[in-house]
């Protein structure tokens, strides 16, 4: 009876420990067929939104260490490396970057930040935040902002938010009221520029750049711009580069420069008649691509492009002749390699399956695609002379 009784608790222990390891989602290795260049980019993370209210947030690797003959990509490597973490990421990455060797996702609809280990993507920290959008950094403090109201449309939301983190302790330290719904935010000098977009609104759509004076952390003014703003970027000429999406049923999409004044104060030059959707600065050349609702053809209108930063002209509206850019069904995010000058286009598909990451030389000639989690939307390179990610 005892043997029988310790046999049944050994199998028991061992079905035990079975179901244990199936809880562990292991990554996906796919060979893109891509030849590798060895350079000081080793690699580049991928977050995948993932549909709203899904839970379906995911992250991917691709290998650009040159280790391997072929660049390989590796989906869904967070829940590999972290399969301790109740419900992985979560609902809605929203933004993705490195800093201080720390990999910093925003999670919009689980109302957090997750730092990981840049090499290792090892959990480090989660941070609370309430419908949390985008992330800027300026020495040791990372700075997020926020809508802070629940996910909701309304003429009577709350104004929004920008929290200040210092990302040695990962703890929020302050937190400064901004416009309605601010959306990107970037660093010139020691102000902080916040695009707001007042987004929740509709029809009253905010319209003005929160300017944030960092050395004392407090709100210096606001300055007009357009309807339901969105992208904001810095380029090497401390100008600023924001987009406005628009009413969507009348005002059309705009891209507006701001340059500083002869007192250093941020103010609008000038405006070019194009819709972006995301955008991407390496040197004078500003990559994109638009995305608008076009109510004549009842269909989204795509289009790509590059302008100038320095002249302010657009110098294209193409960004490859190849013909795979035209089978792009919904372009969702875009990076640039800083050193080739090789670019990246996120595929969205249909928002709810996956969708694909597809890679172009310097060009425009097309290399290769691959599948990646549902919506990929954001991407950050990582420099340094190992590799980050082996299987």
């Amino acid at each position: 009876m005892r043997q029988a009784t310790l046999y049944l608790f050994f199998i028991l222990m061992l079905l035990s420990s079975c179901r244990h390891d199936d809880y562990i989602i292991y990554s996906i290795d796919e060979d893109t067929g891509g030849k590798t260049v060895k350079s000081e980019i080793m690699g580049m993370y991928l977050l995948n939104e993932g549909n709203m209210g899904s839970n379906k947030c995911t992250l991917d690797y691709l290998d650009l260490s040159g280790n391997t003959e072929t660049v390989h990509y590796y989906r869904n490597i967070y829940a590999e490396r972290n399969p301790s973490t109740v419900k992985e990421l979560g609902d809605v990455g929203n933004d993705l970057k490195i800093h201080d060797n720390k990999l910093w996702m925003v999670i919009n609809c689980s109302n957090k930040v997750e730092v990981a280990t840049a090499d290792s993507c090892r959990r480090l920290a989660k941070i609370d935040i309430p419908n949390c959008r985008y992330i800027a950094f300026d020495d040791n403090y990372a700075y997020v902002s926020s809508y802070v109201g629940p996910v909701q449309i309304s003429t009577n939301t709350q104004l929004g938010r920008v929290y200040k983190i210092d990302t040695r302790t990962y703890q929020k330290v302050d937190s400064i009221e901004v416009g309605y719904q601010p959306e990107e935010l970037c660093i010139v000098g020691n102000k902080l520029y916040v695009a707001n977009s007042g987004g929740y609104r509709i029809p009253q759509y905010d319209h003005t750049i929160s300017i944030i004076d960092l050395s004392a952390f407090k709100k210096e003014k606001k300055i007009d711009v357009a309807d339901n703003l969105h992208r904001c970027r810095a380029d090497h000429y401390n100008q600023l580069w924001v987009s406005s999406r628009g009413t969507y049923n009348g005002t059309p999409s705009k891209l507006f420069w701001l340059e500083p004044d002869k007192q250093g104060e941020m103010t609008v030059k000038g405006n070019l008649p194009v819709a972006v959707s995301d955008m991407c600065i390496v040197g004078d050349s500003l990559y994109f691509f638009g995305v608008e609702w076009s109510y004549v053809k009842m269909e989204n209108e795509i289009s790509y492009g590059i302008i100038n930063v320095r002249t302010h002209q657009l110098i294209t509206r193409q960004l490859s002749e190849a013909k795979e850019i035209e089978s792009i069904t919904l372009p969702y995010g875009l990076i640039v390699n800083p050193v080739h000058r090789d670019f990246y286009i996120m595929d969205a598909k249909n928002y709810v399956s996956s969708g694909e990451l597809l890679h172009f030389h310097a060009d425009g000639t097309f290399d290769w695609r691959v599948w990646t989690g549902d919506i990929p939307a954001h991407a950050v390179f990582r420099m340094k002379k190992q590799p980050i990610y082996n299987q």
